[in-house]
C-alpha cells in the first residue's frame, strides 16, 4: 500500500489503519525459504526448484505465503504439488484447445509429469499460465526429486483428477459450455478440483511424520475442507463466472425461484429471487463448515494448522459478505484487507477458528429474512456452528 492509500485509511477507517499497522509490525514471518540453513528442504540452491517457487509467486498470490512458512519439507513439497495442479488446470480451462487436443493430454498429464523433459506450448497466448507449462520440466525436475511417498500421492491425485476434469471438459466442448444441472453433479465437480486437493494434502501432511498417520484416511473430512473453499469461490465468482459461460451453480438450487438462465438474476426487478437463489447456495456450502472445523481439530503441527485454518476462515467472511449482498450479483466482492489480516492474526488454534466460524455464522443469521423460503435451514445451519463451538 502506497502513503496515499495508508493516509486515506486513517482518515475514513481508522479501525482498519490500527489492524494493517498491527499486522505489518507484528505479524512474524516463520520462515525464510531463501535462508541458507533452510536449502536442504526447500531447495532454493537449485536453479530449477528457485524457478519453480517463482511460479508459486506468480500463479497462486493467496496460498503462496502461507505454501512457504510450511515445516521443513512439506513447503517444497506442496508448492510442487500445487504447480502440477495448477498446470493441469491451465490445460483445462483453456478453450482455444481443441477437445481432440485436450481429452488425451487431460488423460496424460500424471505420466508426463514424470517424464523427463516434456513441456507444452500449446495454449493460446492470452492463458495466464501458459508459462508454467511452457516450462513444465523444470517442474518435473523437481517432482522427480522428491521422495518416494510424496511423488506417489501427487501423481495419485493427478491421476484421479485429470479424469474427471476430462469428463466436465468434454461436456463443454460439445455443449459450449460448463453448465450444473444437479447439487450431486455440482458436489462431484467440486469433489474433482478441489476435494482432491483436500485428500492430497492430508495424505502429505501423513507421509511427512508432521501429522497422523490417520489423517491420510480422512477422506470424508478432507472433501469437505475442499469443497467449503471451493464452493465460496463459485458463490463469490457468479457475475465473473456467468459472463464467461460458466454456469457453476446448479440449477436444482436457482431454478426453483423461476429463472431458466443464470444471467436472469442480474436483471432488473429480480434481486429479491436472486437472493434467494444465493440464500439457497450459502446454505449449500454451509453444511461443510463442521466438517471443516473438525477437520482443523485433528491437527497438531503450527504451521500446518495456519496453512488450512486461514483460508478456511477466510471463506466462512467471504460467505456472509455475499450472503444478502446484491453487490455480488453486479461484480466480484472481497473481504477487506484489513478484515484478512485481523483473521490471519486470528487463527493460530481450533478454538479460536472455532469462534471466528460462530461469529460470521451469526452475521448471517442476523441477516436472513423470514420471507427467504431458505429461513429456516439457514437457521438451523447457523447454528449447528455455534453448538459445534
Amino acid at each position: 500500500m502506497g502513503a496515499t492509500q495508508w493516509l486515506a485509511l486513517l482518515l475514513f477507517h481508522p479501525f482498519e489503519f490500527r489492524t494493517l499497522l498491527q499486522f505489518y509490525l507484528y505479524h512474524e514471518q516463520k520462515r525464510d525459504i531463501k535462508a541458507l540453513k533452510e536449502h536442504p528442504t526447500s531447495g532454493w540452491d537449485r536453479q530449477s526448484m528457485r524457478r519453480c517457487w517463482e511460479f508459486l509467486d506468480q500463479t497462486s498470490r493467496s496460498f503462496s505465503a502461507v505454501i512457504k512458512e510450511l515445516d521443513g519439507d512439506l513447503a517444497r513439497t506442496i508448492c510442487l504439488f500445487y504447480l502440477v495442479l495448477r498446470g493441469l488446470d491451465t490445460v483445462e480451462d483453456d478453450m482455444t484447445i481443441a477437445d481432440s487436443v485436450k481429452q488425451p493430454l487431460l488423460r496424460k498429464f500424471h505420466e508426463k509429469t514424470v517424464e523427463p523433459g516434456w513441456k507444452f506450448d500449446g495454449n493460446g497466448p492470452d492463458e495466464k499460465d501458459r508459462q508454467l507449462l511452457v516450462e513444465y520440466d523444470t517442474v518435473i525436475e523437481e517432482v522427480n526429486r522428491l521422495s518416494p511417498s510424496y511423488k506417489k500421492v501427487i501423481i495419485d491425485i493427478c491421476y484421479k483428477m485429470e479424469n474427471g476434469m476430462a469428463d466436465f471438459a468434454h461436456k463443454a466442448a460439445t455443449t459450449g459450455k460448463v453448465y450444473i444441472a444437479t447439487v450431486a453433479e455440482y458436489d462431484l465437480y467440486c469433489h474433482y478440483v478441489a476435494g482432491l486437493v483436500g485428500e492430497g494434502l492430508s495424505r502429505i501432511f501423513s507421509a511427512s511424520g508432521k501429522e497422523a498417520e490417520w489423517l491420510g484416511q480422512q477422506l470424508e473430512l478432507s472433501n469437505s475442507m475442499g469443497l467449503l473453499l471451493q464452493k465460496t469461490n463459485i458463490i463469490r465468482d457468479f457475475r465473473e463466472d456467468v459472463e464467461e459461460q460458466r454456469y457453476f451453480w446448479p440449477k436444482e438450487i436457482w431454478g426453483k425461484y423461476g429463472f431458466d438462465e443464470m444471467k436472469e438474476m442480474y436483471a432488473p426487478g429480480a434481486l429479491e429471487k436472486a437472493q434467494w437463489a444465493q440464500s439457497g447456495m450459502i446454505l449449500d456450502a454451509l453444511r461443510h463448515a463442521t466438517d471443516a472445523l473438525e477437520y482443523l481439530r485433528y491437527l497438531k503441527n503450527q504451521t500446518v494448522f495456519n496453512f488450512c485454518a486461514i483460508p478456511a476462515t477466510m471463506a466462512i467472511a467471504t460467505l456472509e459478505l455475499c450472503f444478502m449482498n446484491p453487490q455480488m450479483f453486479q461484480r466480484n466482492i472481497k473481504i477487506r484487507k484489513a478484515s484478512a489480516a485481523h483473521l490471519i492474526m486470528r487463527s493460530t488454534n481450533p478454538r479460536d477458528v472455532g469462534q471466528i466460524f460462530c461469529e460470521y455464522a451469526r452475521k448471517i443469521h442476523a441477516k436472513a429474512v423470514p420471507a427467504d423460503p431458505n429461513f429456516i435451514q439457514i437457521s438451523v445451519a447457523c447454528g449447528k456452528v455455534c453448538l459445534w463451538y
